[in-house]
């Protein structure tokens, strides 16, 4: 495939908002988990919660998005300068030729759980002022955004679990690649609700201690929330040799359990491979993985099987999910950010939590930070469903 450029990118996650303090967490290998408060739950775990996104504010004229999903995608749209960059865009390309390509999986399905609140007790009937078209729907954030942002061209919401805003890239690729566009604005959002805190919890996914990835005691995931976005263009000629690019995009599916990945990482191993095919590299040209590592203990043994079946047992690899928890459909595009910023300040971050690492998982897994040069970096997001992709960035110079 040919290259594309991440002109701007920008994430906000329970490690902080905005690219600066995002990079200041990894350095400090610091954790945004915290003892689970969020709402009603009653459930002994922890999670990933932004702090901000109850004060966040829709333009009125888009109040029919309104919902815990939608303003975390509007807290994020405001850091480093990212909403301006889009329009800067725009006018560069025309708006019709600029697309959008974002992730969720539950979307604002919150907003729901609050109008069944609200339920007529006779009748049962939500109340009138609920919009689940605007809302709860998986489209509602790539819409939001869309005209938010005053974009014409095509508006795509992906949502394949915890694949989705991996999967973006993918698709704006091929967008670009087709002529139909010139540049997209791709990325995930996923907020806190009930309905993936209760149901991670009923199937004994959820850990009561924050996640600890490869660890020998690892029990479970931290779920989070996160919003991330990425501006992707056609490389240019006068290109910054400081730039990140985009080299390869390896999906696959293996459809081997609707919550279990395959035991030896058939599916996750076929992503790497493709992603590798894709950039036109070899596994020995990759100087840090960033793991999906989610902290069960099938998730990450399956997946230390498929990376060590690729690439071997000594390139080293870790999973910020320590420090942010599983921003699940947001997840890819989070941690694709961090790993552009893995390869701008050349930092392999350490993973968070895991105290003693599993001598049974064969990958390379390191605990503390790295300050080398990261030319490529390839990244892990895995769904449930057998649904997979990796994605490789890449250092222009």
């Amino acid at each position: 495939m040919r290259p594309l450029l991440l002109k701007e990118f920008t994430a906000s996650s329970c490690i902080g908002k905005g690219v600066a303090a995002t990079l200041e967490s990894l350095l400090e290998q610091r954790s945004g988990l915290k003892n689970c408060d969020f709402e009603t739950v009653d459930i002994k775990t922890h999670i990933g919660e932004v702090t901000g996104v109850d004060d966040a504010r829709l333009p009125e004229n888009l109040y029919k998005f309104e919902c815990r999903n939608n303003r975390l995608a509007e807290l994020a749209l405001q850091q480093d300068g990212f909403f301006e960059a889009v329009q800067q865009a725009a006018e560069r390309w025309g708006r019709r030729r600029v697309g959008v390509f974002l992730g969720t999986s539950t979307a604002g399905i919150l907003q729901t759980e609050l109008a069944y609140r609200e339920r007529d007790p006779v009748s049962g009937a939500l109340p009138s002022s609920f919009e689940y078209g605007s809302t709860h729907n998986s489209f509602s954030v790539a819409d939001y955004i869309r005209q938010r942002c005053r974009l014409e061209g095509p508006a795509v919401a992906v949502s394949c679990a915890c694949a989705s805003s991996a999967k973006v890239f993918g698709s704006a690729r091929r967008a670009i690649e087709a002529g139909l566009i010139d540049a997209a604005l791709v990325g995930g959002v996923d907020s806190l609700c009930l309905t993936t805190l209760y149901g991670f919890h009923s199937l004994q996914l959820s850990s009561p201690s924050p996640c600890r990835p490869f660890d020998v005691a690892r029990d479970g995931i931290s779920i989070g929330e996160a919003a991330a976005f990425a501006l992707l263009e056609r490389v240019p000629d006068d290109l910054d040799g400081d730039s990140v690019l985009l080299l390869g995009v390896g999906e696959s599916s293996d459809a081997y359990h609707m919550s279990a990945p395959h035991p030896e990482g058939l599916g996750a191993r076929r992503a790497m491979q493709a992603a590798l095919a894709a950039a036109m590299l070899e596994p020995g040209d990759i100087d840090y993985i960033n793991l999906h590592g989610t902290g069960t203990p099938s998730n990450d043994r399956s997946e230390s099987q498929a990376v060590t079946g690729v690439f071997g047992p000594t390139t080293p690899c870790s999973s910020t999910k320590g420090a942010t928890g599983h921003t699940l459909g947001a997840a890819g595009a989070l941690e694709a950010v961090i790993t552009a910023l893995a390869i701008k300040h050349g930092l392999m971050p350490g993973g968070v939590h895991t105290t003693k690492v599993d001598p049974t998982l064969t990958a390379h897994y390191i605990r503390d930070n790295r300050r080398a040069p990261v030319a490529r970096v390839l990244s892990n997001s895995f769904g449930f469903g057998g649904t997979n992709c990796s994605l490789i960035f890449g250092r222009a110079g």
